[in-house]
């Protein structure tokens, strides 16, 4: 997502007003041709970023029908335009000869290094500090943060990136699976990331959870992205009572430009 200028996140809309621009950019998005990358998709979601990123009061879960329709709705677009910007770039940097050496030039690659930086920090102050193996579930088709994390934070960690239809280049290696799919394997990973769009609600998020929890070794950690307030148009939002049977470490909620807040759990020993 696109970053912003500090004064943009100090902006204040009244709920009235936020769900109103909703409603208008909502319906632009879906009269687009195509959720491909060019100057009109990029202008739509980066408006719509602005809009939903500074501080907002609203209650996402007191939301009418109809809107919580259209944000149910933006979020799957989002999710559409995100994986597809993400595919195109993956495919360019592919023809390069130093693909690694060029991330830097993907639109948004600021605000992944902040979300990764955020996360390594987390994940340090609570114990876990360069885990053997760690899998990230939902890393689409350019894993930017398993990147980032691998060549600034945990040199010596092996990462394996998940993804139910992420396109194996040469990039990064994919394991193309559904998580619902993976069971024995999650018991191999000290620490698993799971992505904001891995469960589009709350009813697919609870189910993943719980399998995750099922087949993840004991004593190893969850690290699991969600969002508050506005930016709920933008991801799903995780609950905490969601994850029944973790143990939660922290959770923390950005106020800047980097959009996701992180929930840290951990799967109990005994």
């Amino acid at each position: 997502m696109a970053s912003l200028h500090e004064s943009t996140l100090k902006t204040h809309v009244s709920t009235e007003l936020l769900i109103a621009h909703i409603v208008q950019i909502h319906a632009s998005v879906c009269k687009l041709e195509s959720l491909r990358p060019s100057k009109q998709v990029n202008t739509i979601f980066t408006h719509l970023v602005k809009l939903c990123i500074p501080s907002s009061s609203i209650d996402i879960t007191a939301l009418p029908e109809e809107t919580q329709l259209i944000r149910q709705s933006l979020i799957t677009l989002c999710g559409k335009a995100e994986g597809l910007l993400e595919l195109e770039f993956s495919t360019f940097l592919s023809k390069l000869p130093q693909p690694l050496n060029n991330l830097n030039l993907f639109p948004y690659y600021g605000n992944y290094v902040k979300l990764a930086n955020l996360e390594y920090n987390i994940l340090s102050d609570n114990g876990v500090v360069q885990p053997k193996k760690v899998a990230f579930i939902g890393s689409g088709p350019l894993p930017l943060s398993t990147l980032i994390l691998a060549t600034h934070h945990m040199k010596s960690t092996c990462f394996d990136n998940f993804d139910i239809a992420a396109e194996e280049g040469e990039v990064s290696m994919f394991h193309t699976q559904d998580v619902m799919e993976v069971r024995d394997k999650l018991g191999e990973y000290d620490c698993i990331f799971l992505a904001a769009l891995v469960g589009m609600n709350k009813v697919e998020k609870v189910k993943i959870l719980g399998h995750v929890r099922k087949y993840m070794k004991k004593g190893g950690t969850l690290l699991v992205r969600s969002v508050k307030g506005a930016r709920a148009f933008l991801y799903p939002v995780v609950e905490e009572e969601a994850l029944l049977g973790f143990e939660v470490l922290t959770i923390f909620h950005p106020t800047n430009e980097v959009i996701n807040s992180i929930i840290l759990a951990r799967k109990p020993v005994v």
